[in-house]
């Protein structure tokens, strides 16, 4: 039998303990026994000696990175940009507690393991800008998936839960900015008729299902640059910017015909309803959506 061997994509995953369920309770036993050791062999500084400046500002230091380190693992997928990132905070967070400790007890000057764990934090600021560089690598991919999802800006309070799709008022915006830029282009509407019977035939589960394969049916089609929203129920909306309004016809048949030929579920094929208007004018962008919607 031939010898199974993971791509190097799933074989290189650095530091797996990161991602461990044990990785919280380790974490706190060492900061906890940071503390022991600082009580254990040093002495307690006078109240007269503690420096509060320098220690609210390296213990609010080590706070704030623990809650990074949560936020940053809690927020991302295993992996190596997320070891990176959080091995890279982990040890800023170990170097400033240390900092903090430091300001509270006094070691003999025999021990220097206290300066060596001090280094962990421009040691974790160098792992984290690694983590920072695979990061910048990971949004270019992802900058390229999401390149007919949203344009110039993000805004994931714009994203539609079943399709992944920005709505209707991101789309109003890009269609503003459109206008600012001097550039000519359409805005197309594209619909299926009958969705309400299909959705009492099938379910809400069905229907969702359908709405998402729709969307990514008519990203597919859709050129670079070009953009997709989802306006409402079982609209979506598309800007083909840099494009006239003969261009856009002929662009919005295609995409017609492919949403048109998407069997939603065994022997369904919805007629699909388009609109299609330019985006110059004067009108505020939701108007110019609302009438898309009204056109017969």
């Amino acid at each position: 039998m031939p010898r199974l061997t993971l791509p190097a994509a799933v074989a290189d995953r650095p530091l797996p303990l990161l991602a461990h369920e044990l990785f919280y309770p380790l974490l706190a036993t060492l900061v906890a026994a940071l503390v022991l050791a600082f009580a254990t062999l040093g002495t307690l500084k006078p109240l007269a000696e503690w420096h509060w400046m320098d220690l609210g500002s390296e213990g609010g230091t080590a706070v704030m990175v623990g809650v990074w380190l949560v936020y940053v693992r809690g927020s991302r997928p295993a992996g190596r940009v997320t070891s990176w990132l959080v091995l890279g905070l982990a040890a800023m967070l170990i170097g400033e507690w240390v900092d903090t400790l430091d300001e509270i007890w006094r070691l003999p000057k025999a021990m220097i393991w206290d300066n060596a764990l001090e280094a962990l934090t421009p040691l974790g600021m160098a792992l984290l800008t690694v983590g920072l560089h695979h990061w910048r690598q990971e949004q270019r991919v992802l900058n390229r998936q999401l390149a007919q999802r949203e344009r110039f800006f993000r805004d994931h309070r714009a994203v539609d839960r079943v399709t992944q799709l920005a709505d209707a008022g991101y789309m109003a915006q890009q269609i503003q900015l459109q206008r600012d830029l001097g550039r000519a282009g359409c805005v197309a509407m594209l619909g299926l008729d009958g969705f309400d019977g299909f959705v009492r035939q099938h379910g809400i589960q069905a229907a969702d299902r359908a709405l998402e394969a729709a969307g990514l049916t008519l990203a597919l089609n859709l050129r670079d640059g070009d953009l997709l929203c989802r306006y409402a129920g079982d609209r979506f909306v598309v800007l083909l910017p840099d494009c006239g309004t003969a261009e856009g016809e002929t662009r919005l048949s295609e995409l017609q015909a492919a949403l048109a030929a998407l069997n939603l579920r065994p022997g369904n094929r919805l007629p699909v309803h388009t609109t299609l208007r330019a985006t110059t004018g004067t009108q505020p962008p939701e108007q110019v959506l609302l009438d898309l919607l009204q056109q017969p």
